[in-house]
């Protein structure tokens, strides 16, 4: 058992997503149950390349191909997770705002917190406040992540937060808003819940936030 976890978590951090798979799906064949398999070499592997990435060891490029290799052997444990009734650590509605198609840095947030067990209702780029309302309403995600790498787009992050007030959903959810431009003051002013500079210290913010 322990050495499908070995192989699952090397695979992760070297970015091999086809050995990520094959191994996944041996571990399963092998009996070793999903909630193991998740927890103690995917989210054990993603948080190691969170840290490595917040000491300067790895960059944009390690932290996607090892995303991209956790996202391969997720496709094969998704299925399982469901089967076995695993809970999420919490639902995230996560988009690029209305006017922006920039989308690396939102699939790196989505990429990462999938990582950590979170699960992801990805709304794509140009995301209207109405898209992101009614995708809190329908999937009941507690957690609303907001990108925007534009100046001229960063206020539909505040019409998206006045939004989900409007339509009394903004108690109910919490508001992470990152992109190059944003600031952890421009994040207090629109009313968020929090900000943050890259993918990594995403995952510790919602995982924060979760916890309160």
């Amino acid at each position: 058992m322990e050495d499908f976890i070995k192989k699952i978590y090397e695979g992760i951090m070297e970015g091999q997503h086809k050995v990520v798979a094959v191994q996944v799906q041996s571990a399963l064949d092998a009996g070793v149950t999903a909630e193991l398999i998740l927890n103690d070499s995917m989210v054990a592997a993603m948080a190691e390349v969170g840290r490595l990435f917040e000491e300067g060891e790895y960059f944009v490029p390690e932290m996607l191909i090892a995303a991209r290799a956790m996202q391969a052997g997720m496709a094969v444990l998704k299925p399982h997770l469901v089967e076995a009734n695993i809970q999420s650590r919490g639902k995230v509605a996560a988009g690029t705002v209305k006017g922006d198609l920039h989308d690396i840095g939102k699939n790196l947030v989505c990429m990462m917190l999938e990582g950590a067990a979170f699960e992801i209702i990805d709304l794509g780029s140009d995301v209207s406040p109405e898209k992101f309302v009614e995708a809190v309403r329908s999937s009941g995600a507690n957690i609303v992540v907001m990108s925007a790498l534009l100046t001229t787009t960063m206020p539909n992050m505040k019409v998206t937060i006045e939004a989900l007030k409007a339509a009394g959903l903004r108690d109910k959810v919490k508001v992470m808003v990152g992109g190059a431009p944003l600031t952890d003051q421009y994040a207090l002013e629109i009313g968020a819940d929090g900000y943050s500079p890259d993918a990594s210290r995403a995952v510790t913010l919602a995982r924060s936030l979760i916890g309160k």
